[in-house]
């Protein structure tokens, strides 16, 4: 007897997702296969023995659904990880603060102390009036994380603070922690691998703003030791499965995510629930027996959180190919609820997104923003001209667990999880089947959109900008 999903299959035409959404809704795989990843591989930093379970898993599972799949390796910078950090105000009171180390930072030679030196918010006007401050502490205010505006600006002033520290010979760095209570988080104070030559911790804001008020009062004294550990390079894989293509094979659709995390947490929201899903799109996809038109690449990439160096070292090796790329779709805001796609300022991107997500939403409802986005695994497509799109999620749900000891498996919204995991497939499904396709943009052109997306200023404060204006990242 025919199931009404097989009766179903049968009837669709190839573009047709509904057997595929069906398929998806009611399966949870995506949630089994996140709930293992997390509680049993755990936070998973590229080049830890953590990343590298979770690389052999991801792998696992795309073998274990019958779905081809491929290592890619490439170098990492020098591998960086926490040993230890402990924190103290000894003066005018005595008493411990919770420091988190900021990730590719320095160790202190030994244990330090001295006065804490008042470094604002990492406003220019307040750290230009900053003197020479050998031997002391800095502290940076930070205010409560409530929008991404807010988490792009705590990175945003990051290469300001550095050259200010530098300037002032502070001895190490305190930043507020932006998460309220005595919640601690992971914050690189680089975002290209490379190790800053200053100890930078995070301190917990409880503890943080009763240094602020005894600050105000006169002068406060912290102890303070960080020991990290800085390794060789190392080799890191991205995990890609793929499923082949029919009429047109030779032109490609990816879909990734990625699948490191910071280690307080297990990478529950940033960025499992997401690199599951990617596995699970090909598994559903294989388990139907579905043949797109287009080969589809599903991929988890690594070195994310190290400054997108993994999606950069996969579109540097296929570079040949970047104009046979129909489209590439990130995910990497969470479980939060997926209202559309930004389209990374290739509006003519909106017809087909609109088209393709017809089924789950109509156009008027749809929250397809132009912007273009730096930060994550799509960043590097924009570079080569491929029209590339990320998923526009609720970020209510992900920013107070962001990077954070909090960001475990019991906050993910299954149910939402499940439903952007139908949006991402009829998305994917549409751009892999339908006869539209758009053009691999010029240099000329991506350098149009760089400026008309304000992403110059941005770019260098990534340092990413030298490389693309040597012509040594992206397009030649």
């Amino acid at each position: 007897m025919l199931t009404p999903l097989l009766f179903a299959l049968l009837l669709s035409p190839p573009s047709d997702a509904s057997p595929l959404l069906a398929k998806i809704r009611g399966s949870n795989a995506m949630i089994d296969d996140l709930r293992e990843l997390c509680d049993t591989v755990g936070g998973r930093p590229t080049g830890s023995l953590a990343g590298t379970r979770a690389e052999e898993w991801a792998a696992g599972k795309f073998r274990d659904a019958a779905v081809p799949v491929t290592m890619e390796s490439y170098t990492l910078p020098p591998v960086w990880r926490s040993r230890g950090a402990w924190a103290e105000a000894v003066e005018p009171a005595a008493f411990p603060l919770r420091i988190a180390v900021a990730p590719f930072t320095a160790s202190t030679p030994g244990t330090i102390e001295g006065p804490l030196v008042d470094f604002g918010d990492g406003n220019p006007e307040v750290l230009a009036k900053v003197l020479d401050s050998k031997g002391k502490i800095a502290f940076v205010h930070t205010g409560v994380m409530s929008s991404l505006e807010d988490l792009f600006g705590d990175y945003m002033r990051i290469n300001a603070l550095l050259e200010t520290a530098k300037r002032t010979h502070v001895a190490a760095m305190l930043i507020e922690s932006s998460q309220r209570r005595s919640l601690l988080y992971r914050h690189p104070m680089a975002l290209d691998g490379k190790i800053v030559p200053l100890a930078v911790a995070i301190v917990a804001r409880d503890h943080a703003e009763r240094l602020v008020r005894l600050m105000a009062r006169g002068e406060v004294k912290v102890r303070m030791t960080i020991d990290n550990e800085v390794g060789r390079q190392a080799t890191a894989r991205n995990v890609v499965g793929e499923i082949r293509g029919s009429d047109k094979a030779d032109e490609v659709v990816v879909i990734g995510a990625h699948l490191d995390s910071w280690d307080m947490g297990t990478g529950a929201l940033d960025n499992g629930v997401n690199a599951a899903s990617v596995i699970d799109l090909a598994r559903q996809i294989q388990a139907l027996g579905l043949k797109p038109r287009r080969t589809i690449r599903f991929v988890d990439f690594t070195g994310e959180e190290n400054g997108m160096i993994g999606s950069r070292a996969y579109a540097e090796a296929h570079r040949a190919e970047m104009p046979k790329l129909a489209a590439m779709i990130t995910m990497d805001i969470g479980s939060g609820k997926t209202t559309g796609f930004f389209l990374n300022g290739r509006d003519d991107l909106r017809p087909l997104v609109e088209k393709a997500l017809a089924p789950m939403m109509e156009a008027k409802a749809q929250q397809n923003p132009p912007d273009a986005i730096d930060g994550t695994d799509n960043f590097d497509f924009i570079l080569f001209g491929v029209p590339n799109l990320v998923a526009n999620q609720d970020p209510t749900p992900y920013l107070p667990d962001y990077h954070a000891e909090s960001d475990t498996f019991d906050k993910v919204d299954v149910a939402a999880a499940k439903e952007n995991e139908a949006i991402d497939a009829a998305l994917l499904w549409y751009l892999a089947n339908t006869d539209e396709r758009l053009p691999q943009q010029s240099r000329a052109d991506v350098e149009k959109l760089l400026a008309d997306q304000h992403l110059v200023e941005q770019m260098k404060a990534f340092a990413q900008w030298d490389d693309w204006a040597a012509h040594r990242r992206g397009l030649r």
